[in-house]
């Protein structure tokens, strides 16, 4: 499950060719104590496959790759938000390779910085407010609101000792599955494409999103940090409860008892507090890192993460396939997003 890479990177550098000029645009609308910090973030350039998937799937519905562009626009700026917000609740201090907006600014910066970019991918939106943009704008708020939520359970698990799977599947699907559903069906929106079109683009995105998730939860336990840009097992550290660990934890297993034990908070480290959710958590030592690694391998986390990923993979190039089968769909396009989906997904783990 591996795409070509050299036919992604173009799929990918074409989207940013057109998208890259209208977000920088975008930030010029922003005041300077703000354009600052938003133009940084935007400079340490991600791989922008959403907006690829946007542009995509507004030429999957026949129509030019401009019809998309401020769907694409939107979700670019959404994504960004998230990260920016993200960096902060988990107090990461590094992305892309270097500092974070509130490691380089400042907490109330990082803060204003996201809320601007949320504000800014719904002017992109209405700022021509066609039926079809109003529509995209609406399927944009059920996405943040799922995104939202999704983030609001992870942050819950945090505090909770028995997750199931099936439950962190489900915080998976709004934290990520949502905004990729969006960002491949966005482009249909905006093209006025019929509604089965629609639907199967939103639900390969979905499905896309929960093998990249589930991917994204791989790497950050044997990712390479020269790749991935972030330091790897600093989930493991903070005892984060990723659906590898999560597979292992729901196992009746000597690996799962072993587990339960080392991410269970000691009672000075969990002391009560008036906001519960605000109790610190002393991080694991290095040595504690390793041996939890090495439980999840042995306990199956690893193999069962990598069976669900390519589960879901699946599921995407199915959905992917049924729109194939619609009137009017231009084929090469839905090559494409399929040759962008086995790059995302096919990712070394």
């Amino acid at each position: 499950m591996s795409g070509d890479a050299t036919d992604a990177q173009a799929i990918l550098e074409r989207a940013r060719v057109l998208v890259a000029p209208a977000i920088a645009e975008a930030l010029q609308g922003l005041n300077p104590e703000l354009r600052v910090p938003a133009q940084y973030h935007c400079d340490g350039q991600g791989k922008g496959t959403r907006p690829a998937l946007a542009i995509l799937s507004t030429e999957v519905a026949g129509a030019p790759s401009e019809v998309g562009l401020a769907g694409a626009v939107a979700i670019e700026l959404i994504h960004d938000f998230s990260l920016i917000h993200d960096d902060i609740i988990d107090d990461d201090a590094e992305r892309r390779h270097r500092p974070t907006v509130w490691a380089k600014y400042g907490v109330g910066t990082g803060v204003i910085t996201g809320d601007a970019l949320h504000a800014l991918a719904y002017e992109a939106l209405l700022c021509d407010p066609t039926p079809c943009r109003v529509r995209a704008a609406h399927e944009l708020t059920k996405a943040v609101s799922a995104m939202i939520a999704g983030q609001s359970m992870d942050m819950a698990f945090e505090h909770r000792s028995a997750i199931t799977v099936e439950q962190c599947l489900a915080m998976e699907k709004g934290k990520t599955g949502a905004l990729l559903s969006f960002a491949s069906s966005v482009g249909a929106i905006l093209a006025d494409a019929p509604e089965a079109v629609i639907a199967g683009l939103a639900e390969f995105g979905m499905h896309l999103g929960v093998a990249f998730q589930a991917v994204d939860d791989l790497l950050g336990i044997w990712g390479d940090p020269a790749k991935t840009g972030k330091p790897v097992s600093s989930d493991l550290r903070e005892r984060k409860q990723s659906v590898p660990v999560v597979f292992v934890l729901n196992q009746n297993s000597s690996e799962a008892a072993e587990l339960a034990q080392i991410y269970a908070r000691q009672p000075a480290e969990a002391r009560q507090l008036a906001d519960a959710a605000a109790a610190n958590v002393v991080p694991l030592s290095d040595e504690a890192v390793q041996r939890v690694r090495t439980l999840i391998e042995q306990g199956g986390g690893r193999e069962g993460t990598q069976v669900l990923a390519h589960k879901h993979f699946e599921l995407a190039v199915a959905a992917l396939n049924c729109v194939a089968q619609t009137n009017s769909v231009h084929t090469g396009a839905i090559q494409q997003m399929q040759c962008l989906a086995e790059f995302i997904v096919g990712r070394d783990f």
